[in-house]
């Protein structure tokens, strides 16, 4: 019996991961109204590799370029998601991303906080990489705090809600209105709080991306394609009152995840993370005391 046993829980193991995480019970996305793309950003750079149709965004990564977009805005902070779909099959090397930065006004003294998609080869999934930086050292060189998801369904098949919650208190991803990493504040020097634009782009990054540069970017496979739609932008802008509180993901007035929202959060961070820079014995612990 103890072979049929070992046997079941090893399938119910399978299904329930095949299944996905449980419901988080509540839909932040759905409080706030998207925006077509010109109603809230901008082409930034490769004009020719972009396509707007209806409000949603193609752009698209060749041998000659790739393409990116920022918003009209800065910000303080905010709830900023866009829903997005991948290029299928071999994509190595190559990053479609949709995040928050200050690079522009800080060059090497810069805050970031990213959802970047690693391109891969055509037998494995994508990951999804979370990402945090903070102001650097101030001489081009910035302390990464990557944590990696293999996701729960196939981000190529249809488009799927990424989002970032960014307050004076937390850093929260989301990925269909799931939690899959929150980054509280626990003090000034490990968190992001100057102002910051949002950003997405697709990109080569063959010298990182993919197995940490094993894998290059084959333009025999272009174009590579990333696409977006249903953006939403809301929060605290660098114009708007000292007032202005940022929104929350929150079903509670009072704010906090709630049980159902941390246990949804929990599976993914048992079931699908790949790798957690907390847990990297070949970091320098020193340099995140976060952890």
């Amino acid at each position: 019996m103890a072979p049929l046993l070992c046997l079941l829980i090893l399938m119910l193991t399978t299904w329930s991961n095949a299944q996905g995480p449980p419901s988080p019970g509540f839909s932040p996305s759905s409080k706030f109204s998207p925006v077509g793309f010109n109603q809230g950003l901008r082409n930034l750079w490769g004009p020719q590799h972009q396509s707007i149709d209806q409000g949603a965004l193609t752009i698209w990564l060749d041998s000659n370029s790739g393409s990116g977009f920022k918003s009209l805005k800065p910000y303080r902070s905010g709830y900023f998601s866009a829903a997005m779909k991948l290029q299928p099959g071999y994509t190595a090397g190559v990053i479609t991303s949709f995040y928050l930065s200050n690079q522009e006004d800080y060059p090497g003294y810069h805050d970031e906080i990213d959802i970047e998609f690693l391109g891969t080869t055509l037998d494995k999934p994508y990951t999804l990489q979370t990402n945090v930086y903070m102001k650097g050292s101030g001489d081009g060189r910035l302390i990464g705090r990557e944590v990696r998801v293999h996701l729960w369904f196939d981000p190529t098949k249809d488009f799927h809600n990424y989002a970032i919650l960014w307050t004076p208190d937390e850093i929260i991803f989301l990925v269909d209105d799931v939690p899959i990493r929150r980054y509280p504040r626990k003090n000034d020097a490990t968190f992001p709080a100057r102002p910051m634009w949002v950003y997405g782009s697709i990109w080569d990054a063959s010298s990182w991306a993919t197995e940490d540069g094993k894998y290059k970017a084959d333009y025999r496979y272009q174009p590579f394609i990333g696409r977006y739609k249903n953006f939403r932008l809301v929060g605290c802008t660098t114009d708007a009152a000292d007032s202005c509180q940022p929104p929350s993901v929150s079903p509670s007035p009072a704010g906090g995840l709630s049980q159902q929202q941390r246990s949804a959060m929990e599976w993914v961070q048992q079931n699908s993370v790949a790798y957690d820079y907390c847990h990297d014995p070949k970091r320098d612990h020193s340099q995140i005391p976060e952890c």
